[in-house]
């Protein structure tokens, strides 16, 4: 879909939507998953979600750190990446409000910084353990998998990442699945960790995909990129255009 489209009121309400409802699943059965003891059980939770949600209609990012990768990427506008990011946000906290209500007490709703460790390791644990899944949703964007395996792939980097990250920060990856819980519990304690991490490990994977690996990158499209001139232009020249927005990368 181009840019200019996905601002149409349709398509704009519809793409929120599948934002809200996958963002609310996904949240849901992660914290469901929480109820377990051990960072096991919601590292699977998460990597069978979004496996699941990767063929959900609407091709839903359900988090935010992806959606502004695909926003710096230019496979979004801002309008749609804004409309995009408050859905995920909505259905994060309506399933964090859920999960209160009915999970036993002392469920571990909130990701938190370890004990042992600080508040910059955590940052660089999200910001290495989010690379992984933002790679594959690219490249699985611009290479169809064999055998359909897009969602086994992009549910083996959320679980791989959750529990590589999981004793240090929590194993988040995922902007929205951190501030539903924090809003419903009011317990903020290093919560930009769980933006800045995700957002800048996704960020800069999407751009070293699309400016480096993707197949139609080029010298002539990272220059273009760096004065932010239109990427288009230098697409529609390119023998390989690069790969078109990503399906369903949720965390």
């Amino acid at each position: 879909m181009a840019i200019g489209e996905d601002l149409r009121p349709g398509c704009l309400w519809r793409a929120a939507l599948a934002e809200a409802v996958a963002s609310l699943l996904f949240v849901a059965l992660v914290l469901g998953s929480s109820a377990a003891p051990g960072a096991v059980a919601p590292a699977l939770g998460g990597g069978l979600a979004a496996a699941a949600l990767s063929s959900t209609p609407g091709a839903p990012q359900a988090n935010p750190a992806l959606t502004l990768a695909l926003l710096c990427t230019r496979k979004l506008s801002a309008g749609r990446a804004a409309a995009a990011v408050l859905a995920q946000c909505c259905g994060a906290l309506l399933a964090a409000a859920a999960a209160r209500l009915v999970l036993p007490a002392g469920t571990g709703l909130v990701t938190r910084v370890s004990a042992e460790a600080t508040a910059g390791q955590a940052l660089a644990w999200e910001t290495l353990a989010t690379i992984p899944l933002a790679l594959a949703t690219f490249t699985s964007s611009s290479r169809a998998p064999p055998h359909g395996g897009g969602g086994l792939i992009l549910g083996s980097a959320v679980a791989a990442g959750a529990l590589a990250a999981g004793p240090v920060s929590g194993g988040s990856l995922n902007p929205a699945r951190s501030l539903g819980p924090a809003l419903v519990t009011g317990v903020w304690d290093n919560h930009w960790v769980y933006w800045l991490g995700p957002v800048l490990g996704s960020v800069l994977a999407g751009l070293c995909h699309e400016l480096l690996l993707a197949p139609g990158a080029s010298r002539d499209k990272l220059r273009s990129c760096l004065p932010c001139r239109d990427v288009a232009l230098v697409e529609a020249t390119s023998p390989a255009p690069s790969s078109p927005p990503p399906r369903s990368p949720t965390t």
